[in-house]
């Protein structure tokens, strides 16, 4: 006899409607989901799933990453397509000519984009004029830049390098027994 599994509790863990009450977020949604409804094409689809998405898995991306993203050939006069927040990089000097999509904008960023002749458009003039995303190019920020991310594993054991709670860095802290030859012995 095999175990008789409750079904009663599964649920499906995947999001149909974004848990943000933002009225421009689900305005885009609405705009979005008929989008994908009615065109053949991923691109609207692959919107609309970020668009649901929490903002820990929006992450920001910088003018850097954009303009290295976008230094290739193939990607020339393209529009870049974000869905999240576009973000200032002080440490590049030059920003290329580029036309780039994005939920927000960052001010430093917005001037940084229009002053090097680029521009700055909303999802609603994307779906305008790219209504099957013609000539663009999606782009994400790092998920894993988070420094919580820093911490995930297990701080001390051999070949980990998640960082630990700890207040300093120094001898007194964490670094006895099983960290010095010293002391014990060296893991």
């Amino acid at each position: 006899m095999g175990i008789d599994i409750n079904h009663k509790h599964d649920r499906k863990v995947h999001r149909t409607e974004p848990v943000s009450q933002n009225v421009y977020i689900r305005l885009l949604v609405k705009l979005y989901r008929f989008l994908a409804r009615r065109t053949n094409g991923k691109f609207n689809q692959v919107i609309l799933k970020r668009l649901f998405m929490s903002r820990q898995n929006r992450p920001a991306i910088s003018l850097a990453r954009i303009a290295r993203q976008m230094k290739n050939k193939s990607r020339a006069g393209k529009t870049v397509v974000v869905v999240g927040t576009v973000t200032d990089d002080k440490r590049i000097f030059e920003v290329p000519k580029v036309k780039v999509c994005a939920l927000r904008f960052t001010e430093g960023a917005r001037t940084r984009i229009m002053k090097a002749g680029g521009s700055c458009i909303t999802f609603e003039q994307l779906a305008v004029e790219a209504p099957l995303g013609q000539n663009t190019v999606v782009l994400q920020g790092r998920r894993t830049a988070r420094e919580t991310n820093s911490h995930f594993g297990a701080p001390g054991l051999p070949n980990s390098h998640a960082k630990p709670f700890v207040r300093e860095k120094s001898r007194n802290h964490e670094m006895a027994r099983g960290r010095r030859k010293t002391c014990g012995y060296k893991k």
